[in-house]
């Protein structure tokens, strides 16, 4: 398992080591929470893989490719970014990626 925490303009506040994002996927994974339909028309690509989106809305877009799959969670000032493997439960995966973000709101981030 692997997680990201971004800043709203995209900048790396904290990675898993070997987790790299480029400046594209973290953008058109931002507009997503803006524009939802647009992601889960299209889906989203980051870190290379491109994932087949499940939910989207203004605060969380959950993605799946194969077995392995994304939960981002956008926070006022941050967007938490939790991967999971196949060894992982998707809904362990999401809980771990939300609970950072609900800590990271109640802290004012």
């Amino acid at each position: 398992r692997q997680m990201c925490i971004r800043d709203s303009n995209g900048a790396a506040w904290a990675a898993s080591a070997g987790l790299t994002l480029s400046g594209p996927e973290v953008a058109a994974l931002t507009g997503g929470f803006n524009s939802p339909n647009s992601v889960l028309q299209s889906g989203v690509t980051l870190a290379g893989t491109k994932y087949f989106t499940l939910k989207a809305d203004n605060r969380s877009i959950y993605g799946k490719h194969g077995n392995t799959g994304f939960c981002a969670v956008k926070t006022g000032q941050a967007i938490v970014i939790g991967f999971f493997p196949d060894t992982l439960s998707p809904g362990n995966a999401s809980k771990a990626a939300e609970g950072v973000a609900d800590y990271l709101i109640n802290l004012g981030y």
